[in-house]
């Protein structure tokens, strides 16, 4: 299955990274989220110093996470709600067609949530008769599509303005030159109606808040507030990973998160929910289930160098610096999470055999640390992960060898000295044709930097 994956996330990468059209388009997106991103940072006095203090916070809430959510679970089902621990993602499944299934639900709306991506809910849904409707504009043109969503914030990134007219042409029947105001009131018609219908809304959630025992969603169009507003009942599914002690460390994160994330200086439309309608309330859903999703995040948990990725609040910023990711595209990862993040968190959610190649589909330049809105060190991760890989024995026997002549030769001047420039080429292009197979060719000098120091320093 390893080398299967990977045989698949290269012939991808391959064909993405020589399509010119794909690269226009996510260049040209990403320039536009480089362009403001400097203007969210600017409510800041201090960028780096929030940067810092955000992740000691997340420090504090991933070393104490046993307690946090024990608290989280006891404040919200004091009024009310109820909670339910999912070990993998078959459980988590398997608790929310029950409860669909107990409710007659025919109709499920779902804001945009990656965990829920995670699990694969809508294919699941859908193979027991559960009209599962995405309510996300950019994950709702995926949904139509029969994609996953290319970007952890921005979903169908990829695709420019004309590619969505098109679609929706020949999915709805819409003019196929309408304009991006025009779709998305074709879409916001559509998904009123299913507002309505629906017996169930799902979200996700952007913060779990112990203190206060509810959750904190932020978004931009106000389609999560209807999804949990409307239907009767409220389904969350969080990873457990996603806790924040407080409700004042909000007033840090919600803006890092809007920054990073979008380049705003706050998302439009963010929203605490604490639990089901109370006998004093006039709106709101009259259950509300949170499913506390584990699903490999104890491992990560369980591992004091690779921890620190549970740190991330999913802002993106790390895909939209990776020069990988800009080049390959979201989809080539095969992988719910994608870019540098899904790189270092793939591998230990799932199994490092399978998904180890990912932490090689790195240029190792570090943008993705120097930008991440809570500073894990992402570069370094992607390397620790390399280094378990080959310690846990899934290094294959040519990659060994290779491995151990080059430490033998670079650990001697004198042999790295010897021989001609043109038999050290054949040598590295010819022989061990791994390194060549995606790389240009190497091309050795024909003299040494120390070669050449000590002739122009006369020493012997």
């Amino acid at each position: 299955m390893s080398n299967e994956l990977k045989d698949i996330f290269i012939a991808k990468s391959t064909v993405k990274a020589a399509d010119l059209d794909h690269r226009r388009k996510i260049n040209f997106n990403i320039g536009r989220y480089n362009a403001v991103v400097p203007k969210g940072k600017a409510q800041f006095e201090d960028i780096h110093l929030a940067r810092e203090r955000a992740k000691n916070i997340k420090w504090r809430a991933i070393e104490t996470l046993d307690q946090q959510l024990e608290n989280f679970e006891s404040v919200f089902t004091a009024r009310g709600g109820k909670v339910i621990w999912a070990e993998d993602a078959q459980q988590a499944r398997e608790e929310i067609l029950r409860i669909c299934q107990e409710r007659h639900c025919k109709v499920l709306v779902k804001s945009k949530s990656m965990v829920t991506e995670e699990i694969k809910l809508n294919d699941f849904m859908e193979e027991h008769n559960i009209e599962s409707v995405e309510t996300d504009l950019g994950e709702y043109i995926q949904q139509l599509d029969g994609e996953s969503p290319y970007h952890i914030v921005t979903p169908a990134m990829h695709k420019s303005k004309e590619d969505v007219a098109k679609l929706f042409a020949e999915k709805l029947g819409t003019d196929p030159n309408l304009g991006p105001e025009q779709l998305t009131l074709e879409a916001r018609a559509r998904l009123r109606e299913k507002y309505i219908q629906a017996e169930i809304g799902v979200t996700g959630a952007n913060f779990l808040i112990s203190d206060i025992g509810g959750i904190a969603l932020t978004e931009n169009e106000g389609n999560a507030r209807l999804s949990c507003a409307w239907p009767k009942t409220h389904i969350v599914v969080v990873g457990i990973e996603k806790v924040i002690p407080s409700m004042q460390d909000l007033g840090l994160f919600w803006p890092l998160l809007a920054t990073y994330g979008t380049g705003q200086q706050l998302t439009v439309y963010n929203t605490i929910i604490s639990g089901p309608r109370q006998p004093n309330e006039t709106d709101g859903p009259e259950e509300m289930f949170i499913i506390l999703l584990d699903n490999g995040r104890t491992k990560l948990l369980a591992n004091p160098k690779t921890r620190e990725s549970l740190y991330c609040i999913r802002c993106g910023a790390c895909l939209n610096a990776c020069p990988v990711y800009k080049n390959i595209g979201g989809h080539s990862y095969g992988t719910t999470y994608s870019g540098p993040i899904g790189s270092v968190i793939t591998p230990h959610l799932k199994e490092i055999d399978d998904w180890k190649h990912l932490s090689h589909a790195s240029s190792l330049c570090g943008n993705c640390t120097e930008v991440c809105a809570v500073k894990i060190n992402l570069h370094e991760l992607l390397l620790e992960n390399r280094h378990e890989a080959v310690e846990e024995g899934y290094g294959g026997w040519t990659e060994k060898i290779a491995w151990k002549a080059w430490k033998m030769g670079v650990g001697n001047r004198k042999w790295m000295n010897k021989g001609n420039a043109k038999l050290k080429n054949w040598m590295a292009n010819k022989i061990f044709k791994g390194w060549t197979a995606h790389r240009a060719d190497l091309e050795f000098p024909e003299k040494s930097f120390n070669q050449l120091w000590r002739e122009k320093n006369n020493l012997s």
